[in-house]
Formats: C-alpha cells, sequence, structure tokens
C-alpha cells in the first residue's frame, strides 16, 4: 500500500509541475496570442489537402490577377493560381525547414558548446571556430553556402543549420563552464563516474532551459531566412510554394495586385511574431534572474 502510494505520488507531481508551469505561462497575454496563433498556423500546415478550396499548382489564366472576394479569399497570381491555397501550402515548407534547422541547430551546437565547455583543451580551437562563424553575417554565408552546394529544400537547411549552430553553441558553452565547476559534478569525476554520464545525466539536463529558449528564437530565424532565400531565388524550386516565392512574384505587380505580396508577407510576420512571443515567454519563466519580475 505504501509502495502505491510512493509511486502514485512519484507520477502525480512532474504532471503537477508541468501544469503549473502551463498555466504560469498562459497568463501572460502575450504569450497565449503567440501561441493561438502558433497553433492555427500549424494546423493550416497539417491540413492544407483538406482546407485549401483550390489547388495551389492548378494554373486558370482566365482567372488571373483576381481580387480578393467570396470565391478566391486572398485573390489569384499572376497565373491565376489561388493565393490562399499557395499561402498555406507554403506554410508547411516554412515550418518543415524550422523544424529541421532547429533539430540539426540543437544537433551541431549542443556538441560544439558540451565540448568547449567542458574539456578545457577543446576550449579555445572550439571557440575559436565559434568566434570565427559568427563573424559573417548571417544572411550573407547562407547565401554563400546555397550558392556553392546549390539550391534544394536539403541545402537550405543544412545552410542555415551550419548558420545558427554558433549562436546556440555560444549559450551552450558558457553555461557548461559554469556548471561544469559545481560541487556535484566535480563529486561525480572523483568518483569514477564516465563522462558521458556526467555530460548527459548531469550537464545536459541542466541546459535544457536554455536550449529551449534558444531554440524557439532560432525557429523563427530559420523561417525568416529561408523566406528570403527563396526571395532572392536561393531556396526551394520556383514551382514550390514559399512565401518568399510568392512575394517575389507579387513585386512584379505592386499597385496592381497587392494581395500577391500582403497576405503571404503577413504569414511571415504573424508566424515569427508568434515564435518571438512564445520565446519571450519561455525566456521569463527560465530564467532564475528574471523570474522575480513576473
Amino acid at each position: 500500500m505504501t509502495n502505491t502510494a510512493i509511486e502514485f505520488t512519484g507520477q502525480t507531481r512532474p504532471q503537477s509541475e508541468r501544469m503549473k508551469f502551463l498555466r504560469r505561462l498562459l497568463k501572460r497575454k502575450t504569450v497565449a496570442i503567440g501561441l493561438v496563433i502558433l497553433v492555427v498556423f500549424v494546423l493550416l500546415a497539417v491540413l492544407a489537402p483538406w482546407i485549401a478550396p483550390y489547388n495551389p499548382y492548378k494554373l486558370s489564366i482566365v482567372n488571373r490577377l483576381k481580387p480578393p472576394s467570396g470565391v478566391y479569399w486572398f485573390g489569384t497570381d499572376e497565373f491565376g493560381r489561388d493565393v490562399f491555397s499557395r499561402t498555406i501550402y507554403a506554410g508547411r515548407l516554412s515550418l518543415l525547414v524550422g523544424a529541421a534547422v532547429v533539430t540539426l541547430t540543437s544537433v551541431i551546437g549542443v556538441t560544439m558548446g558540451l565540448l568547449a565547455g567542458f574539456f578545457p583543451k577543446l576550449d579555445a580551437p572550439v571557440a575559436r571556430l565559434i568566434d570565427a562563424m559568427m563573424a559573417f553575417p548571417d544572411i550573407l554565408l547562407a547565401i554563400a553556402l546555397v550558392a556553392a552546394l546549390g539550391p534544394s529544400l536539403a541545402t537550405v537547411i543544412v545552410a542555415l543549420s551550419i548558420v545558427y549552430a554558433p549562436r546556440l553553441a555560444r549559450v551552450v558553452r558558457a553555461s557548461t563552464l559554469v556548471i561544469r565547476e559545481l560541487p556535484y559534478v566535480e563529486a561525480a569525476v572523483s568518483m569514477g563516474i564516465s563522462t558521458r554520464h556526467i555530460l548527459t545525466r548531469h550537464v545536459l539536463r541542466n541546459l535544457v532551459s536554455p536550449i529551449i529558449v534558444q531554440a524557439t528564437f532560432l525557429f523563427a530565424s530559420a523561417m525568416l531566412a529561408e523566406a528570403g532565400l527563396s526571395f532572392l531565388g536561393l531556396g526551394v524550386s520556383p514551382d514550390i510554394p514559399t512565401w518568399g516565392t510568392m512575394i517575389a512574384a507579387g513585386r512584379q505587380y505592386v499597385g496592381q495586385a497587392d494581395w500577391m505580396t500582403l497576405f503571404p508577407g503577413a504569414a511571415i510576420v504573424l508566424s515569427v511574431l508568434s515564435l518571438q512571443m512564445v520565446g519571450d515567454g519561455f525566456r521569463d519563466l527560465l530564467d532564475p534572474r528574471l523570474k522575480k519580475d513576473i
């Protein structure tokens, strides 16, 4: 009976803590609004085949440059394609790129930061590598990498991951330098516990909060950078709808068909803004220095 009670308490405590954290997070109006907007974009992207009223690739020259109406909610483009359908399909690609970049960036950045912060011999060369990569403007380095490797979806993901990995690595390195000197880590080292176990169980677990915060900001930056590369013609194939390519095509019709740039541009602004709002909320709640102000 006692063991069952203990087991039940141990299971409910993490759940209650998560619910408490979620309630505190949603108390902030900006975070709640950001989450709602983000959820809407995710649902639109996932359910795009069922929500889109028209085929985003189907040409209809007869209906070209139609203004927004009950038939075409966001109007049509220069080839008669429905802008609303293309906008929500483009969101699928942007979210995919953002998620893939964050995943790959986390692997590269966390690995570099842990190695530099925990092993003194590797600190200097890895830190210099991080500084050298961050010396270049992000978008210029991304353009150079995509131009060298050739424009494609995989190339964009890899290039942006390489560009943003030093940002995360710098944060992880700084936190690891502090955690490495804590008594419980020194005790684990003196007890002969394997380095791998110390890094994963003692160091990495205490880096979850800053990694999550940085991941939200990197997600937004990756989506914005992907749109910029697509606008410049260095993203995916022009046949695939992206917010960047839609804006690039619509700039020729500014003043004549403003909706071609208005709605994709609004989608970029809202999606990036929602991620920034959520990231600010996570930062305020997970950073001990800012908890007193909440």
